[in-house]
């Protein structure tokens, strides 16, 4: 599954392949494969990700152009 919004935050961010992958306590070279398609991001990574760069999950999957995370749930 390639996320090309996921390059595109992580350039607009000045941000280095390294860097991400080091938040996501992963390899530099497991992320390279994760941001060139090569393997499949895991939805944690996904989840993460979006909180990072405070987007929605929807966004990063493109499944919309809003990049707006939702509201919190709130609990009962």
């Amino acid at each position: 599954m390639y996320l090309r919004r996921v390059y595109d935050l992580r350039e607009d961010h000045d941000l280095t392949q390294k860097t991400v992958a080091a938040y996501l306590g992963i390899q530099p070279n497991v992320y390279r494969r994760y941001e060139k398609g090569l393997r499949d991001f895991p939805l944690s990574a996904v989840m993460r990700l979006a909180a990072y760069y405070h987007v929605s999950t929807d966004y990063l999957l493109e499944l919309t152009d809003d990049p707006t995370p939702p509201p919190p749930c709130k609990t009962p």
